[in-house]
């Protein structure tokens, strides 16, 4: 049969490998060619085999040109390290006679099972069918006996279908960070000031701490399976969330401003998607060196002779995510004004139901007093909040999108969000500054200004208050450290060293400001920033060290990316329990604000209500002595 002894190396590939559905399976999606010249390419190769019934399942169209008699090197690769190699001669086994020698056969397709042999599917340990996101991989080296080289080389990367990507896994990690972020709210609106600003900064921290951990896996570095895996439980906080309706959206708009949508989804059954590689690259590398035919769409390669597309950083993202390459920055955008559309809508509900409460005696007048009398404010508060948080997602997919230019309409989308976005920003940073500045000047004290008037402090406060208010300015530094790491993570794409090495730089920088200066309120919240800092910076050391930059062996990548997922994700868990703890007894303690000892910078002092904001002669005759008229009416 032909191929028959393609079909034996993989059984026995199969059975040599020390690795690991409800269904138990190994399977292989996409076989690559490892040499420039392989004279073995394959558009589509899915090949599954099920214990059950001990069945080899396979869907392959390829091309050989091999002719003549040839020897079989089989590897057999586990987390980098070669489990087990085999040399195999058509002409002294079991094989078919057509493969001794070898008739050139050209291009076939083949859609068939053939079974598996009890002796070969025993030696796979049950291991093998439970570990999540196996790193293995089976290389198969075809040399000629009558031109004394090696004619053919190619790779089979094998999974299990176990992962540790979870849906549920991030909508869980959703819920908390939402959770948090409205404990936060209804706690200022009782009038617990100090908790709630204890209780946002942890959940903003958290909610940043999972966007890192996107911005990660939207690198373009080659990473373990398993580190791509769990950075992929983070791409909702940057919205690469797939909805059915919203990609036929984006496709269409697409269509309807000039561009053309991608398809790499769509061809899956006529054309094989593999991950970005080292072997991938070199091949691509030296394929262009000898003008070979190389057609390149921005961030997804495609070499003609396999018709095998290799994918990597944002689009590796949104292939797993099941979204169209050229739908991404869409889904983003879609996905960011929604959301804040969603939290508008609810603010202006609550207030309604705030009101009619309070009208019919459901509710005492002074609870959320405050935020009835000036709601206005602390909207436009949460807006600029909600800017803040979808900044990082923006400034990533809008640069992105700049550089791929799927459509003229998309291009100018990206371009307008991200410098509006940037400028709304750098604008209330500024006039924060400027306000302290000029408090420091008038009263000694930046509080004073920063934390007397209610309505500036529910407006732009969102900047400040994590921060002692000695180190208002830090919300500068923060805003250039998330510009920077976004601008390298969309811009750099063909560049995963790059991205690599800028980002140990990033933050090895902000892990060192951040120890020094300790800008947060108090030494807990400055304990808890400084620690997700020192992850990061540990994190970019991995991702460095997952280019292969130093030339180590392989199975260190293997080991360290096992490391990566399970000390991210220990500190994921401590992260998410300290603040759902905080959240929960901010919600239903009496005084949450006994959790918490008082900021030292006399923030307290100056906070005002607006319950208490009826101005007198004597108020106003006061302040013109102070000479705080005219700061006041800066302010509103």
């Amino acid at each position: 049969m032909r191929w028959l002894w393609l079909r034996s190396f993989l059984a026995v590939a199969f059975g040599c490998l020390p690795l690991a559905s409800a269904t138990r399976l190994l399977e292989t999606k996409s076989l690559d060619p490892c040499q420039a010249d392989s004279l073995i390419t394959a558009s589509l190769f899915n090949v599954v085999f099920t214990p059950n019934n001990n069945t080899l399942q396979y869907d392959i169209i390829a091309d050989t040109t091999i002719t003549g008699n040839v020897t079989v090197e089989l590897e057999v690769i586990a987390y980098g390290y070669t489990a087990a190699t085999m040399n195999i001669d058509p002409c002294h086994s079991d094989l078919s006679t057509n493969f001794c020698p070898i008739q050139d056969m050209g291009p076939i397709r083949m859609v068939a099972s053939a079974p598996v042999s009890d002796n070969i599917a025993s030696k796979i340990p049950g291991v093998a069918y439970t570990i999540p996101d196996i790193d293995g991989m089976v290389r198969i080296i075809i040399n000629s006996t009558d031109q004394h080289r090696t004619v053919a080389c190619v790779e089979a990367q094998l999974s299990n279908g176990k992962t540790i990507y979870q849906k549920a896994v991030g909508w869980t990690l959703a819920a908390i960070a939402g959770l948090a972020l409205t404990a936060s709210a209804i706690t200022s609106g009782l009038g617990f000031s100090n908790a709630a600003a204890h209780v946002a900064a942890n959940a903003l921290s958290l909610f940043g701490f999972f966007q890192a951990q996107a911005m990660y896996g939207m690198t373009s570095v080659a990473m373990p399976p398993i580190v791509e895996a769990w950075t992929q439980n983070f791409q909702w906080s940057m919205g690469i969330i797939r909805v059915g309706f919203l990609q036929t959206l984006s496709t269409w708009y697409q269509r309807a401003t000039g561009g053309t949508p991608s398809t790499v989804l769509s061809s899956l059954s006529q054309e094989s998607v593999t991950v970005q590689k080292r072997s991938v690259e070199f091949l691509r590398d030296v394929a262009k060196r000898t003008s070979a035919h190389l057609v390149a769409r921005d961030d997804t390669s495609t070499l003609d002779q396999t018709s095998t597309t290799v994918i990597r950083g944002i689009d590796r993202v949104g292939f797993r995510a099941n979204i169209e390459e050229s739908n991404i920055f869409m889904t983003g955008l879609i996905f960011f004004a929604a959301f804040v559309m969603f939290v508008i809508l609810l603010i202006v509900l609550f207030k309604l139901y705030t009101k009619v409460a309070v009208k019919y005696g459901w509710m005492s007048h002074e609870v959320f007093q405050d935020f009835r009398n000036g709601w206005t404010s602390v909207m436009r508060g949460i807006l600029f909040r909600l800017i803040l948080i979808g900044y990082p997602q923006m400034v990533v997919l809008c640069l992105w999108e700049l550089t791929r230019r799927d459509s003229v309409a998309e291009a100018i989308l990206a371009a307008i969000m991200f410098a509006s976005m940037t400028g709304v920003l750098a604008w209330a940073a500024v006039r924060v500054i400027r306000l302290a500045q000029r408090s420091v000047m008038m009263h000694k004290n930046p509080a004073y200004i920063l934390y007397s008037n209610p309505k500036f402090l529910h407006t732009w406060g969102f900047l400040y208050v994590q921060y002692r208010a000695t180190a208002y300015y830090w919300v500068v530094p923060s805003l250039i450290y998330i510009l920077v790491k976004g601008a390298f993570i969309g811009l750099a794409q063909q560049a995963g060293v790059v991205q690599a090495v800028a980002l140990v730089l990033i933050e090895a920088a902000a892990l060192l400001a951040a120890c020094i200066f300790r800008p947060w309120m108090d030494r807990k919240t400055n304990t808890f920033n400084i620690a997700i800092h020192a992850v990061h910076f540990v994190n970019a050391i991995f991702l460095l060290m997952f280019t292969s930059v130093f030339n180590q062996p392989a199975i260190v990548n293997g080991v360290m990316g096992v490391v990566f997922a399970i000390y991210n994700a220990v500190f994921a868990l401590v992260l998410l329990i300290m603040v759902l703890v905080s959240a929960i007894y901010a919600v239903v303690s009496k005084n949450p604000d006994r959790r918490y000892e008082p900021v030292r910078d006399d923030r307290g002092s100056f906070i005002r209500s607006h319950t208490h904001l009826k101005t007198t002669e004597l108020d106003a005759l006061g302040a013109t002595a102070r000479g705080e008229t005219k700061i006041r009416y800066a302010l509103d």
